[in-house]
């Protein structure tokens, strides 16, 4: 993606700390035709280490979704997750000769995709997630019986994507001081998405 210099994240932790809050991904693979094919999916992701060294997604998607043969034929895919983002007021700042814009958090991954297709292998897969977004369905999912699990299991084709590459964009205004003070105060004051993005200002040291 475009990376203007003043937007590059400058820690490799802020990365993972959008795939975490922000899961739900594009996939995006070539198909036959030579044209880009997204899955919109989440992914679980897990670090070699406490920080953020080797890095690996998780997930899955149906049997009859192209996507995990587009995999198998090209395992080079590109996984993209976007983190919250909002409108930019040109009210912000001092002066008027000034243009809208938008904020947003952004991470690209180029990844290497390896299918799983063994059923313990899928069914710890579909562990992972669960523990990710509902722990406690893990119970039930064990409560359904190995017939069903197998015949839910039988129906989706895992994958395990190691990152490769990792981009991160942060455009929170950052080369524009002049704004930071009334963006973080419209920002704190608006809705979910403004207010995560006054939250990441004030972790850049972006408010003061």
């Amino acid at each position: 993606m475009y990376q203007p210099p003043q937007f590059i994240a400058k820690e490799s932790r802020q990365a993972l700390d959008i795939i975490k809050a922000h899961p739900f991904a594009s996939l995006i693979s070539v198909d036959e035709a030579g044209l880009p094919f997204v899955t919109h999916l989440p992914l679980h992701v897990e670090v070699s280490d406490a920080g953020v060294g080797k890095m690996t997604l998780l997930g899955h998607c149906a049997k009859p979704n192209p996507h995990w043969k587009y995999l198998q034929a090209r395992p080079q895919a590109v996984v993209t997750f976007l983190g919250p983002n909002a409108y930019l007021s040109p009210q912000i700042y001092p002066d008027l000769v000034r243009v809208p814009s938008w904020n947003y958090l952004a991470v690209h991954c180029k990844v290497q995709a390896t299918l799983i297709e063994e059923p313990l292998a899928k069914d710890r897969l579909l562990k992972k997630l669960i523990s990710d977004h509902e722990p406690a369905y893990a119970e039930q999912w064990i409560d359904l019986g190995i017939e069903f699990q197998h015949k839910m299991l039988a129906g989706i084709v895992g994958f395990e994507l190691q990152v490769l590459d990792l981009q991160c964009k942060i455009k929170i205004n950052q080369h524009r001081p002049e704004s930071h003070a009334k963006l973080h105060e419209m920002y704190a004051a608006g809705n979910d998405n403004e207010r995560a993005l006054a939250d990441w200002m004030t972790r850049l040291g972006l408010c003061a």
